[in-house]
């Protein structure tokens, strides 16, 4: 099997969505069943993780959005809504940063411009020591716990337990790598398209400073915070949050 895992559904204006480290195409199933109403919705899975976890894992995010962009040219869609979660978010500003305007509107969230993430619950370092002295299976356990304010008692926690269940240590590790050595700030002033940006106030992988800074230096952009939640607001509150994102991406006044 060459090519990766991509879910494509609805009919309309595309939307393609983007998940995030250790995560899968099935994380935004409360999207795509939400949005496919009236939006074609695309949910590819990263090389070597969730439902592509048996394709040879990449170590740079320009490499994980060239595949995405390569899907997307492969489907002769020319313009589209993009939304990035996490590690997705540093994946989404890589791909407008090579598409422009073919990229109508962006969604940042839950993420920031600096793949080292400052003032992350642990370092990618710390983060790839202890898989290798603990090994994927512990890891994977405790790190998403940390992504929800009920740990692994969220109701939607069950999509990171099936995300992982066949990531090997390679795609795990190179992912992190890839974080580590993104850089993104400098193209914020670069990005145009109108912009929202999307975080939970409990988040301990992203904290206010990462996406103010976004927010600060997109200069056609919102930020929209969600009380009490963490790292998945979209899990976590998912009626909220696509409302949020609906109301966004139909020009609606931000109420929900």
């Amino acid at each position: 099997m060459n090519k990766i895992y991509v879910d494509d559904v609805g009919k309309g204006f595309p939307l393609v969505l983007v998940h995030g480290y250790l995560g899968s195409s099935e994380m935004w199933c409360h999207q795509k069943d939400y949005f496919s109403k009236f939006c074609r919705v695309i949910t590819p899975a990263i090389p070597g993780f969730g439902e592509s976890s048996d394709i040879k894992s990449l170590d740079t995010i320009e490499g994980m959005a060239s595949k995405i962009i390569e899907i997307i040219d492969e489907k002769k869609i020319e313009k589209f809504n993009l939304m990035g979660h996490s590690m997705g978010g540093m994946i989404v500003q890589e791909m407008t940063k090579i598409l422009g305007n073919r990229v109508n509107k962006l969604i940042c969230f839950a993420t920031g411009s600096i793949g080292e993430i400052p003032g992350r619950f642990e370092t990618m370092d710390e983060t790839r020591k202890k898989i290798k002295k603990d090994g994927t299976e512990m890891t994977f356990s405790r790190v998403p716990k940390k992504w929800f304010v009920k740990g692994d008692k969220d109701k939607n926690y069950y999509l990171c337990e099936n995300a992982v269940k066949n990531v090997s240590f390679e795609s795990a590790d190179n992912a992190l790598i890839a974080m580590k050595n993104w850089v993104g700030v400098d193209n914020l002033k670069n990005i145009e398209n109108e912009t929202l940006i999307v975080w939970g106030d409990k988040d301990t992988s992203y904290n206010f400073d990462q996406v103010n800074t976004l927010n600060k230096n997109i200069k056609n952009s919102r930020l929209e915070i969600f009380n009490d939640c963490s790292h998945n607001v979209h899990l976590e509150k998912p009626n909220e949050f696509n409302t949020l994102i609906e109301n966004f991406l139909t020009r609606k006044r931000y109420l929900y």
